[in-house]
């Protein structure tokens, strides 16, 4: 065993010192400083346009992200006693590691010129959303995968999250601007098909419940959590939207379908448990639902009551879902989801994309107004109808799933 472990160090030191060497000679041959120019003097070839210019992006806001997905995400597997610390540190490993990747990886599709990547505080907003769906799929798989295994499923992922979302935003034109999709949804779903390729019968038995520390270290993991999930949510949904005014709805709408998820929580928890208030973890699971259901939605009309009740369903299938379904997919579809990124990302990601959808078909021109053109941009230029805007938004839900039951099949694999 001494053997073993000191075998399995070695491994993880030497594929983090090869990626390392890797990453640094990609960004010496690839990487350059984006032009901080106007769209005017910005190299025509070069899609300026695409997550707009830095000198439209105001720099709090890739803070603000940066911030979400190393606390949030990072803590959002720390209550489990039995991988707290060392998914962690894991998490930061992963996040490391990830960002350098994405930012390699998208450059090439987006920011790539005259044969060089040129990045900007945009680029590293796009590489943190891309993480952020890496963390999420190793949420399901905790505690049954290595570090080194989890570094290569942060290698694939990451390249196939970026042609995902490449063919959603730039080729089919899809509105999803707080990542129902792209990040919750195919982040759940590839980790949720990792962890049935890996399925061993004799592990992850233990109860969600029992897997969590009632004591004050663990549980303050969730509280410090949740807290900046409240705090910096917002601002990641609406982080890619060109103009301060177009942002208003989509952070006013994450803080109303929030506070609905949270107090559904308060209801629906004493019911299905015997605890008569919830335990922190299950109020920040319920943040995420809440807040990953307006990912699509957010910046469109859903209206202040719209997105309360939104946030309130969501809030109450959550919950359902850890009580009822996730049995299901343990004993039926022989599926480990450790920290239970179905419920809090699958499902809600889902139902933002189909709200999404449905409100697609209310937006015109009159109940839009300039904001048409920001959201629906081909809409608002007649190159397409708003049913055929609508379909576009349907089929890629489909097609995420697809692309990432697949690379999650392929991945676990592996």
């Amino acid at each position: 065993m001494p053997e073993h472990t000191a075998a399995s160090r070695l491994q993880l030191s030497g594929l983090c010192f090869l990626l390392q060497i890797l990453n640094i000679l990609l960004f010496a041959v690839f990487v350059r400083y984006s032009p901080e120019s106007s769209p005017g003097q910005c190299p025509p070839q070069l899609n300026c346009s695409w997550r707009y210019q830095d000198s439209d992006f105001q720099q709090p806001r890739f803070q603000d992200v940066h911030i979400q997905v190393l606390l949030s995400f990072g803590l959002l597997v720390a209550f489990l006693s039995r991988y707290g610390p060392g998914s962690a540190a894991i998490s930061i490993l992963i996040i490391a590691f990830a960002i350098q990747w994405a930012v390699l990886i998208q450059g090439f599709f987006y920011f790539f010129f005259n044969g060089k990547i040129y990045v900007g505080a945009q680029s590293m907003v796009s590489a943190d959303f891309c993480t952020a769906a890496v963390l999420i799929s190793t949420g399901a798989v905790l505690g049954r995968v290595n570090p080194v295994q989890m570094l290569l499923l942060a290698l694939l992922e990451v390249t196939l999250c970026t042609v995902n979302e490449y063919i959603l935003l730039s080729l089919m034109g899809v509105s999803d601007s707080g990542r129902s999709l792209t990040i919750h949804t195919f982040g759940a779903y590839f980790g949720l098909m990792v962890s049935r390729v890996l399925y061993h019968p004799h592990k992850g038995k233990m109860k969600r419940e029992e897997q969590q520390d009632m004591g004050y270290q663990r549980d303050a993991f969730a509280v410090v959590g949740t807290i900046y999930l409240w705090i910096f949510w917002p601002s990641f949904t609406s982080a890619i939207t060109v103009h301060d005014n177009a942002k208003n709805w989509a952070v006013i709408n994450t803080y109303c379908s929030l506070v609905a998820s949270t107090v559904a929580t308060f209801i629906l928890s004493p019911v299905l448990y015997e605890e008569s208030t919830p335990r922190m973890v299950q109020i920040q699971d319920a943040t995420l639902a809440g807040m990953a259901v307006m990912g699509m939605a957010g910046e469109m009309l859903v209206t202040p009551f719209g997105a309360l009740i939104a946030g309130f369903l969501v809030g109450l299938i959550s919950p359902l879902g850890f009580r009822f379904f996730t049995p299901v997919l343990h004993s039926r579809l022989k599926i480990q989801d450790t920290c239970g990124v179905h419920n809090i990302h699958g499902l809600p990601g889902i139902l933002g994309a189909l709200l999404g959808t449905l409100l697609t078909l209310m937006a015109t021109a009159d109940t839009y107004g300039d904001r048409l053109e920001l959201v629906f941009p081909l809409v608002a230029q007649g190159s397409r109808t708003v049913t055929d805007q609508a379909l576009i938004q349907l089929g890629a839900l489909p097609l995420t799933l697809l692309l990432a039951t697949l690379g999650g099949c392929f991945t676990g694999e592996l």
